[in-house]
């Protein structure tokens, strides 16, 4: 793999404030990657990742996170994908593959192209393997669009016939998902008969900017509700 998928997202100012703390300069930084590592790295390279000019491989932050006596998720922004989520967690390919039951290179063509395809109980480990929250599981493993469209399918008609979908795609307890659906189609259905209400023409406008206004940020309440924040 090249180009964007080459790089963990990389914490420059992170890399150098755990630099300084320890009292090292890039030399010095440069000298232990060779030494411990094998990794023929200038000190103006170090400068330049510090700098957020360039970013380390993957092979070169773990490495550069062993110099620096920390985890390699100490030098990652803001992980999204499922590499960078794996990253974070100092794990290999390999060992995240067999902890959530899946052959190495299938769980590898699953993150080389962001769509995750495991079952129920992969989906389970992996969320769990890599403390991911429900919402960074849906980025995670490129499923936002496709639960955008089962939850508004699902508030708009019979949220029953939704639930057997929406779990193959959330780790989630049934029963919880039951009562997230029914009280989120409970909500939109208060909304439209509340603008309905109002009568006359204004009120079918009002209608529809209000089930619109819902069903674009569907999303999102659907984590305020499921408890998106917390793990799964």
């Amino acid at each position: 793999m090249c180009g964007v998928h080459s790089s963990p997202p990389f914490n420059a100012p992170a890399a150098r404030r755990l630099r300084a703390a320890l009292g090292m300069a890039p030399g010095h930084v440069a000298y232990g990657l060779r030494a411990q590592y094998g990794l023929v790295v200038a000190p103006e390279t170090v400068m330049a990742w510090e700098r957020g000019e360039i970013s380390p491989s993957s092979a070169e932050l773990t490495a550069l996170a062993g110099v620096l006596w920390c985890s390699p998720g100490e030098l990652l922004a803001e992980p999204v994908t499922l590499r960078e989520h794996r990253m974070a967690r100092g794990l290999a390919a390999d060992e995240l593959a067999r902890r959530i039951g899946l052959e190495t290179s299938s769980y590898q063509r699953m993150e080389d192209t962001g769509r995750w395809k495991g079952n129920e109980r992969q989906s389970a480990a992996l969320a769990t393997v890599l403390g991911l929250t429900l919402a960074q599981f849906v980025t995670a493993t490129g499923k936002h669009e496709e639960l955008a469209e089962l939850l508004r399918s699902a508030v708009t008609t019979r949220w029953q016939a939704y639930v057997k979908p929406l779990g193959k795609l959330l780790p989630i307890p049934r029963q919880h998902l039951e009562r997230v659906l029914e009280q989120l189609h409970g909500e939109y259905q208060s909304r439209m008969v509340a603008t309905l209400s109002w009568g006359g023409g204004q009120g079918d406008a009002g209608s529809g900017d209000a089930g619109r206004e819902f069903l674009t940020g569907i999303v999102g309440h659907f984590w305020q509700l499921a408890g998106g924040a917390g793990t799964p």
